[in-house]
């Protein structure tokens, strides 16, 4: 199977806050911002695997910055790293600041996506290479979070997480 680079599933989305997508303070309903990060997750999954994919988990949101009412949002997506039919695809959210038209990013998520065949039976996906820093840095922390999450959900023993052992296991 073919690697891909994670510039080849990359995903934009930009839109603007309207009054019906905000709370009683006139920003983004959190779960309004959720949605828009899974679409474009889903996208760039199904742009690196070519296969139709479903949504296995929110591994991590970071609501750091509230984003309010009139904010131009973009949200990018793009794979950090797969596994045999799985990818964790990092999500940056960034707004446009209304007056001064700067970018400032205000949120982050990093979601885990599984490919599908036509019979919704979990199918491989290719490999993913890095080039940049960051995607370095984000493919080499995607095992510690997986091993991390089967940890916290009880399907795998701490003792089996090799990149967490020291954590969990006195030697």
């Amino acid at each position: 199977m073919q690697s891909k680079t994670p510039s080849e599933s990359r995903t934009i989305m930009t839109d603007m806050v309207l009054p019906s997508e905000t709370n009683p303070l006139n920003n983004l309903f959190g779960g309004e911002l959720l949605a828009r990060m899974d679409r474009a997750a889903s996208i760039a999954a199904r742009r690196h695997s070519r296969r139709i994919t479903v949504t296995a988990s929110v591994n991590h949101v970071a609501f750091n910055r509230s984003v309010p009412l009139g904010s131009v949002v973009t949200v990018e997506a793009k794979i950090s790293r797969t596994f045999r039919t799985s990818m964790e695809v990092y999500i940056d959210v960034w707004m446009e600041d209304r007056f001064s038209g700067e970018s400032v990013k205000a949120n982050e998520a990093i979601y885990t996506f599984v490919a599908v065949d036509d019979t919704g039976k979990p199918t491989e996906v290719p490999p993913v290479v890095p080039e940049t820093e960051l995607e370095i840095e984000r493919f080499e922390g995607a095992l510690r979070r997986k091993q991390l999450s089967l940890v916290l959900a009880g399907k795998m023993k701490p003792s089996e997480a090799t990149e967490l052992r020291a954590l969990f296991v006195k030697d």
